[in-house]
């Protein structure tokens, strides 16, 4: 795995995990620090085009008194990545799923982004019993409201699949359009981002998601989201802390109210300055309700 620079190391300094799947598939992931039976662990599922990385520095700022466990889904980051796989959001939520199980987690304070929201939520409501807490970024876990139009032009056949893996378009784009304050990411964090992605076999998973979009009922993904989002209520107990990024062109406040009125209750925090990347622009903020939400009783 190579990127223009190795700076980025340092940035990311945690172990590899490795699960198991169907076919010999192996899924990445970072477990640090240690929790009691009793203890709330935290579980940070990424999105598109991220991975693990992007959760560091909530891994380095609560390892010290919890667990924590950032997942790298089948295609992203250093998991592996298979050309022929089915990749969507149910198996990648099933995969998940497993993980979660297969690690007897409990407990847990799950902090979700992007595509990470619809898997991670997706996984919270079949694992209900493990669930302490929700920290919801950036992300949608019902059918698009809307498709803006920098992600419908990554959806031209053949054209968009050639610009996201050949030239990995989409997330060198997402280091720039995803953030709003200036100035823009350090060359590090940004050799970070994009380090997994440095063939176009390693794409596959950033090509798949961007094609999982729904753009009519007739996908096989729509139903699975609407599905998700009628059972969003029963998540609605939990203690679920909104930390919304309101400068987002992609996952717009538009999002964050279908949230609000599926849960009442919940605690919102809107970062009226920041983008969609919002571990890298505001992490502080999140580190905040994280924390807030593993020390509650």
């Amino acid at each position: 795995m190579q990127s223009t620079g190795e700076s980025w190391r340092k940035l990311y300094p945690f172990a590899s995990h490795y699960m198991e799947l169907d076919g010999g598939v192996r899924m990445h992931y970072v477990d640090e620090g240690s929790s009691g039976p009793e203890d709330k662990c935290i579980v940070a599922v990424h999105g598109n085009p991220t991975w693990s990385f992007y959760y560091r520095s909530i891994v380095e700022a609560m390892r010290g008194s919890h667990r924590v466990l950032a997942v790298d889904h089948i295609g992203c980051g250093l998991s592996d990545k298979p050309q022929k796989y089915p990749y969507c959001l149910a198996t990648h939520t099933a995969n998940l799923v497993r993980w979660i199980e297969k690690l007897d987690l409990r407990n847990i304070v799950m902090v979700v982004h992007d595509w990470g929201g619809a898997i991670g939520l997706g996984a919270a409501i079949e694992c209900r019993d493990r669930i302490a807490g929700l920290v919801v970024l950036n992300t949608g876990a019902f059918p698009p409201p809307y498709v803006p139009l920098r992600i419908a032009a990554c959806r031209i056949p053949i054209l968009g699949s050639w610009g996201m893996t050949r030239l990995n378009l989409f997330a060198r784009a997402a280091t720039t359009m995803a953030i709003d304050r200036l100035p823009r990411l350090d060359d590090d964090v940004r050799d970070g981002l994009l380090a997994p992605y440095d063939t176009p076999e390693h794409r596959v998973g950033i090509d798949t998601f961007v094609r999982d979009i729904p753009l009519s009922k007739n996908h096989p993904t729509y139903g699975v989201l609407a599905k998700l989002e009628s059972r969003l209520p029963d998540l609605s107990e939990l203690p679920i802390h909104l930390v919304w990024g309101m400068k987002d062109w992609c996952f717009t406040p538009t999002c964050l109210r279908r949230f609000q009125a599926a849960w009442p209750g919940a605690v919102t925090q809107e970062l009226s300055d920041v983008g969609h990347y919002v571990m890298e622009e505001s992490p502080q903020d999140v580190i905040a309700h994280v924390g807030q939400l593993v020390s509650a009783s």
